[in-house]
């Protein structure tokens, strides 16, 4: 496994009435960041919260391409992000959940204490494959085929790259100490946006560079 310091390139907040950030996700344009009783939309250029929805958003936060999908205590709410309409709802798994991504046409859920994640049908809730982990398990994110997912427990956060087979961690970013990680997202590109818990901050985190394969030799 390669084990790196995690690079926060950026902080934002904490803003104004939010005393804990939760689940984030991004829709290419905003950063949504699940903060208690409101998802707020923030502009990742300027830092400002630009808009917020009124639903419970106290875990994970994902985006299919067209629709927020948003852990409320026991339950998975699907919301359309222009009018903060609930569409559908199904069960979160084994009762509660923590992380909350979107990729391959499933939901991927982490769940904190029994340090899993679990590949959900977003129609039905039902688990489809499950991964174990040896650390509780915050927030879930998808980068260019990479399953990565954030870790908090003894005041110690990481970033972790695992196999999406087998659950075995390739890569680890460590944050520093008593910085958490409670939600975890990608720009699909070179950052990632780390929700800080009740520092009431969200954090940017470089996203390691892959090195292109080299050429093979010439004879």
């Amino acid at each position: 496994m390669k084990r790196t310091a995690a690079t926060i390139i950026r902080e934002y907040g904490p803003f104004p009435g939010v005393t804990n950030v939760a689940g984030v996700s991004y829709d290419g344009t905003h950063v949504w960041v699940a903060t208690g009783d409101k998802l707020n939309a923030m502009n990742p250029e300027s830092g400002k919260m630009v808009r917020a929805l009124d639903v419970p958003a106290h875990a994970g936060t994902a985006f299919d391409g067209r629709h927020l999908y948003q852990i409320s205590g026991d339950r998975i709410q699907k919301i359309d992000p222009d009018t903060g309409r609930v569409l559908a709802t199904i069960p979160a798994p084994e009762g509660g959940a923590s992380g909350l991504a979107w990729a391959e046409g499933s939901l991927w859920v982490g769940h904190y204490r029994k340090r899993k994640i679990h590949q959900l049908d977003p129609s039905t809730g039902a688990i489809l494959r499950t991964l174990e982990s040896n650390r509780f398990v915050t927030g879930v994110t998808w980068v260019d085929g990479e399953l990565w997912h954030g870790t908090w427990e003894e005041e110690q956060s990481e970033i972790r790259r695992i196999d999406p087979r087998t659950g075995e961690v390739l890569e680890q970013l460590d944050m520093p100490a008593g910085i958490a990680v409670s939600g975890l997202e990608s720009n699909g590109s070179d950052t990632f946006f780390c929700g800080g818990a009740g520092s009431g901050k969200l954090r940017a985190v470089r996203r390691p560079r892959r090195r292109a394969p080299s050429a093979p030799a010439s004879r």
